[in-house]
């Protein structure tokens, strides 16, 4: 699967935002879950099955002759478990970004459902009992928009819409501040203004037993620096003669990775032993290199508990002994706890 960022507009929103995502589920692997994303579930019932299928989807070529676009076959993202619990929504999260003001246009059909037929996205998504939806219903035709807060979900708003099964539609979702916006088709459906969630994830939601497809998701968006890029950034301007300074955490899928570094571009670079070892059992390493020497520290929360690691690269002196150096990178860490309490309020 390929992700292309760049600088763009986007046909739906107005403002100009800074960076592009686009996501082809067509350069995906056939039957199993696309990279760069992972399942969660609110409500009740089972886990929702996420995976790459072929399905007949409209030919990006237009017709010659003002007919419908021919169809072609093409690898799209499916939601395939028919669980009928009435309150289950599977969900789908992308893994790469916290967004905070974005335009987010995506295709869907609703393929089938006793229960339910019915396909959306989610976004600001904080976890799985704290997010916005927006979400099509072709049973009930309509178009609706909700929040869940500690698990409970608002009353959906939106218009009447007529949600045609078997067919592909456009559903787009545009962020700014608290004015939220959607849309289905290029017509814009419902503006809302809602206060309580400010950024987060995005994602793709179902409802009971409807089995849906999605494909093409575009995220435009002004980037936004995360927590831990902050307490780097603001750590540096303080500490100007660190070499290096990282900030490692577990990904969803329990792989280490750089969170916040002194050089951003080291952003997602992913972590070694000695970092798993810091975040998961507490321990302190040290490394020498010539005329330097690096240490890798757990970061504890207010509790004294590990949640990621620190790594700093100094410039050593001679005679400089391990407790030497480990209190120097000790003290560097301190001061970045300081400012942060627990592991939530790092990954923001």
């Amino acid at each position: 699967m390929r992700c292309f960022f760049w600088v763009c507009l986007f046909a739906f929103a107005a403002p100009v935002w800074g960076a592009e995502i686009k996501i082809d589920f067509a350069d995906a692997t056939n039957n199993l879950p696309p990279a760069g994303f992972h399942g969660d579930l609110a409500g009740g019932g089972q886990p929702g099955v996420w995976t790459i299928v072929p399905a007949e989807f409209p030919s990006l070529f237009p017709s010659l002759d003002g007919r419908a676009p021919a169809m072609i076959k093409r690898l799209v993202l499916a939601q395939t478990s028919q669980d009928p619990t009435d309150e289950r929504f599977p969900l789908f999260i992308y893994d790469g970004e916290n967004f905070q003001d974005f335009a987010l246009s995506t295709r869907f059909e609703t393929v089938s459902g006793a229960a339910e037929q019915m396909a959306g996205v989610v976004f600001r998504f904080q976890n799985a009992s704290n997010f916005y939806v927006v979400r099509a219903s072709t049973l009930g035709h309509n178009v609706r928009f909700y929040k869940m807060v500690d698990g409970v979900r608002s009353a959906p708003i939106g218009p009447e819409l007529e949600v045609a099964p078997g067919a592909w539609h456009t559903l787009t979702v545009q962020c700014s501040g608290t004015q939220i916006t959607f849309g289905l088709d290029n017509n814009p459906a419902l503006t809302v203004n809602d206060p309580t969630f400010t950024r987060g994830k995005v994602g793709y939601w179902t409802k009971s037993d409807a089995v849906s497809y999605f494909s093409d998701l575009d995220i435009n968006y002004t980037p936004v620096v995360s927590a831990a890029q902050a307490l780097v950034n603001s750590i540096m301007l303080k500490e100007s003669r660190l070499l290096g300074l990282r900030i490692y955490a577990l990904d969803p899928s329990g792989r280490v990775k750089v969170i916040g570094s002194k050089d951003p571009t080291e952003i997602g670079m992913a972590g070694g032993e000695a970092e798993q070892a810091a975040i998961t059992k507490g321990t302190v390493s040290m490394g020498r290199g010539p005329g330097t020497l690096a240490v890798w520290l757990p970061f504890r929360d207010r509790n004294g508990d590990p949640i990621a690691a620190v790594w700093v690269r100094l410039k050593s002196f001679y005679g400089e002994t391990q407790d030497t150096a480990v209190t120097r990178g000790t003290e560097v860490v301190r001061r970045m706890q300081a400012q942060i309490n627990s592991l939530d309020d790092l990954l923001k």
